[in-house]
């Protein structure tokens, strides 16, 4: 499963956070973090699913 929220973190990083985290502040953090750009969305969501 963690395979396939990775893949959501490439393709819509917030999806992925929201997938392994649900409605918390890593969620909201994330989103502003791709909007501002979308590389550090990525980065900041694959850290918060590896991170377990």
């Amino acid at each position: 499963m963690d395979i396939l929220k990775i893949i959501f973190a490439i393709i819509l990083p917030p999806l992925g956070v929201f997938l392994h985290v649900g409605f918390t502040g890593a969620f909201f953090l994330n989103i502003l973090l791709t909007i501002l750009g979308y590389l550090p969305g990525i980065i900041h969501a694959v850290w918060v699913i590896a991170k377990k």
